[in-house]
């Protein structure tokens, strides 16, 4: 994880999205970065971000690559919605990837990453991501005609831009209705891949979620009572709950989309 040795130099605009909270921003480094504040409503919003990305990158999905940065106090006047920020030292920034086509866009890609897609769905359903949408499924052409599928966007973990930690135990437990999900799925030539992921996130070392967490930057308000419960609850719902959902959406969505 790249920290703070990048210095904004532009503010480009404001991506409308579920969470209205993607702001793009030119750095010294020579790149563009979608960078997410803390807002009234979305307290837990930089949390879930890091989260979904430590896995995501753990598990070797196609993630961009994304980093904690520090945009001065004095330019968020410049941010179309600033009264309603509530300004943290440390902010969080995925690297913007240009001339991608969103899912709506284009509806039959030649998908050249396929044995990272099942990890998508199961991470999804591990971290209950209910905004996986056509949306923030992204397809970047990497060569003539061959497409690489991007996600982005885990700003609706755990199912709440702003949840309690006391309440994590009584998320659903339920298939969630996604045609990202179904999408992705149909391109998923053996239902072995769900499994084979679903044994590496069954191994990872739950000191290892314990570090992810305590990484959290101190002024995003994640108290210590939050870590321990996140960590209990991916715990419990990993070894607990996931291998029935899998299970579940291979019967239910999977097999039919490769039925004939």
């Amino acid at each position: 994880m790249e920290v703070l040795d990048i210095q904004p130099i532009k503010y480009h605009q404001l991506f409308e999205g579920k969470s209205n909270n993607a702001h793009l921003f030119s750095f010294d480094n020579g790149k563009k970065y979608i960078v997410k504040f803390i807002k009234e409503g979305q307290e837990k919003i930089l949390f879930n971000e890091w989260i979904g990305y430590s896995i995501a990158r753990y598990l070797q999905l196609p993630v961009p690559a994304s980093r904690f940065v520090q945009i001065p106090e004095s330019q968020l006047s410049k941010l179309t919605d600033a009264k309603f920020i509530k300004y943290t030292d440390t902010q969080f920034a995925i690297e913007y990837i240009p001339n991608c086509k969103n899912a709506h866009e284009l509806t039959s890609p030649n998908i050249i990453n396929l044995e990272q897609l099942a990890g998508i769905i199961i991470m999804d359903y591990w971290l209950y991501n209910q905004d996986r949408t056509r949306k923030n499924v992204l397809f970047k052409e990497e060569l003539e005609g061959k497409h690489k599928l991007i996600i982005i966007d885990h700003a609706d973990l755990f199912g709440s831009f702003a949840w309690e930690s006391i309440n994590l135990p009584t998320y659903s437990r339920n298939l969630m209705k996604s045609a990202a999900h179904e999408l992705i799925a149909s391109f998923i030539q053996d239902e072995k891949e769900f499994y084979n992921l679903l044994s590496l996130i069954q191994s990872i070392p739950i000191h290892l979620l314990n570090e992810i967490v305590a990484f959290t930057p101190d002024d995003w308000g994640i108290t210590d009572d939050d870590k321990k419960r996140v960590v209990d609850y991916l715990v419990c719902r990993r070894d607990m709950v996931l291998a029935k959902l899998i299970s579940d959406f291979i019967k239910v969505r999977y097999r039919p989309l490769h039925s004939n």
